[in-house]
């Protein structure tokens, strides 16, 4: 796993706090890929959603046999890179009404699956968001093992 930056140096998050990416996303733009997440949050959503590099990777991961995730208000962002188009997605609460997009099919489940799509609503959702991502990289024993490991 990486994490890669639009920008190079610190992140701050939404709730302050600062993470230091792996990579700059440009050196990483062509690498295979199992899957690439989306993390939440403003104004890092709208971020990701005007990057066009964003974009490409997302549709060019969906294009192959690679999952895309997103969870909080970067669903917005697939959805404008048309990978929500006839899918069932969940994301923060009115983010996607926001859009008035007819063609997402809107769910209020806390993680949606549609084929390799995976969205969740937002840090009340986080750890099943995770879960299931671990799952459908790692199986489901791997997933039953990390989920022991959680006071639930």
């Amino acid at each position: 796993m990486i994490s890669a930056g639009l920008v190079a140096g610190p992140v701050t998050a939404s709730r302050g706090v600062t993470l230091l990416p792996d990579t700059l996303l440009d050196d990483v733009l062509d690498a295979p890929f199992d899957m690439v997440v989306l993390p939440g949050g403003q104004p890092g959503a709208d971020h990701l959603d005007q990057d066009p590099r964003i974009r490409k990777l997302l549709q060019r991961i969906a294009a192959g046999d690679g999952y895309i995730a997103a969870i909080c208000a970067a669903p917005k962002v697939l959805a404008s890179a048309g990978l929500l188009d006839g899918r069932e997605a969940t994301a923060y609460p009115g983010v996607l009404d926001a859009l008035a997009l007819s063609d997402i099919r809107p769910s209020a489940g806390a993680v949606v699956r549609d084929g390799r799509v995976i969205t969740s609503r937002g840090p009340g959702t986080a750890m099943d968001f995770a879960l299931e991502l671990v799952q459908l990289l790692q199986g489901e024993e791997r997933r039953n093992e990390v989920e022991k490991g959680l006071a639930r």
